[in-house]
């Protein structure tokens, strides 16, 4: 059985990050649903428009393995102030399911009090999220189910890794290779 990844966005998600994670994981056989949070068309921070697969209100966190936050401004601080989001990320914590986010987007995780102690996001927002744990020195950083990373430019490399902790090694080596990365 396919795995199964809910990626919620809204309005100002980064679409390098969104893209990259939707395009990898439907490389590797995985299932994604895209969750619109305010309207099923989304518009990207660089004006990149996507129809969601469904709104947010529709989704329950038992029909998925694990859910992927892009960032992105506002979309962070949306995803953030989202009761259903918000809900969601706390019920796959409590599920012991697998939850990523990426750039701004650990703020999110932050509120919902699902990030563990080490984790990485776009520089200057751990302000925002706390000083403790923070590491600027990796692509990714995982700590237990968690894994977050820095933004843009790690969004292929964090793709893959959702990929290896849901599909294996194999999988996410073969890939890669058919990327060229």
């Amino acid at each position: 059985m396919s795995k199964k990844i809910l990626i919620p966005i809204s309005n100002g998600f980064e679409e390098i990050e969104a893209i990259s994670v939707i395009d990898i994981c439907r490389r590797a056989g995985i299932e994604v649903t895209i969750a619109a949070v305010e309207d099923i068309l989304t518009i990207g921070a660089h004006n990149v428009k996507i129809t969601a697969d469904t709104m947010i209100t529709d989704v329950k966190s038992s029909d998925f393995d694990m859910i992927v936050l892009p960032g992105g401004l506002p979309n962070a601080f949306t995803l953030a102030d989202n009761e259903t989001v918000q809900k969601l990320l706390k019920e796959f914590k409590s599920q012991n399911k697998e939850i990523g986010a990426i750039c701004a987007a650990p703020f999110a995780l932050h509120k919902a009090e699902v990030l563990n102690e080490n984790y990485t996001c776009y520089p200057s927002f751990e302000k925002k999220i706390k000083d403790s744990g923070y590491q600027n020195d990796k692509d990714f950083i995982i700590d237990g189910k968690v894994i977050t990373s820095r933004g843009p430019g790690t969004a292929s490399v964090f793709g893959l890794e959702i990929v290896r902790i849901l599909c294996g090694d194999e999988v996410s080596n073969n890939v890669k290779s058919g990327m060229l990365l």
